[in-house]
C-alpha cells in the first residue's frame, strides 16, 4: 500500500520526468487502493496552452481508465505543488477523498478552497477532499531551485522563483 510519503515521492518523480523535457517540475499520480491509476507532468511548455496541469492530466488520466465503474477503493492525489483552484475543483468533482502535496503555492492554491467548502444536499457528492500539505517539501523546493538555476528567462522561471524563497 501506498503511503501519502510514497505517493508524493511518486509526484516529485514525475515532475523530474518533466523537467527533463523543459517543463516546469510539476508532477502528479492519482492513486486508488495502492495502485498509480493517473500520471503525468505539466505540459505547458510542449502544447503551448495552460489548461495541462499536471495534476489535471493526471486526474484525466485516471477518470479515462476508471470510467463510471465503481471505485473499489477511495482515490488520492499527490502532487509535488499544493493544486490551484482549478484543479482543487477538479479533484472534488472526479471524487478524489484525499490531497498529499508537498509545496505550497501561494499565489495560486486551492487549499482555501477545500478548507472553505460547504456540500449542498442538491449534490452530495460534490465534497472537499482532506488536503495535508508539506510532505516532502524540501525536495519539491530543491526541483524548484534546480529548474531556475537552468531556465531561460520566460514568465514561469520568474513564478518558479517565488516558490523558493
Amino acid at each position: 500500500m501506498l503511503g501519502p510519503d510514497d505517493m508524493v515521492g511518486a509526484a516529485i518523480a514525475v515532475a523530474e520526468e518533466g523537467m527533463a523535457v523543459g517543463e516546469l517540475p510539476i508532477g502528479a499520480v492519482v492513486v486508488m487502493g495502492g495502485e498509480i491509476v493517473g500520471r503525468s507532468y505539466t505540459k505547458e511548455r510542449a502544447a503551448g496552452r495552460r489548461l495541462v496541469h499536471a495534476d489535471l492530466l493526471a486526474m484525466i488520466a485516471a477518470d479515462e481508465s476508471l470510467g463510471w465503474r465503481k471505485r473499489s477503493e477511495p482515490l488520492a492525489l499527490a502532487v509535488n505543488l499544493e493544486p490551484c483552484v482549478m484543479c482543487m475543483a477538479t479533484a472534488m468533482t472526479l471524487g478524489v477523498t484525499e490531497v498529499y502535496f508537498a509545496l505550497e503555492s501561494p499565489a495560486d492554491g486551492g487549499t482555501d478552497l477545500a478548507q472553505t467548502w460547504q456540500a449542498s444536499p442538491e449534490m452530495p457528492w460534490l465534497r472537499a477532499p482532506i488536503v495535508t500539505g508539506g510532505i516532502r517539501r524540501d525536495e519539491a523546493r530543491d526541483q524548484f531551485r534546480r529548474y531556475c538555476a537552468s531556465a531561460p528567462e520566460s514568465s514561469y522561471k520568474t513564478w518558479a522563483a517565488t516558490l523558493v524563497g
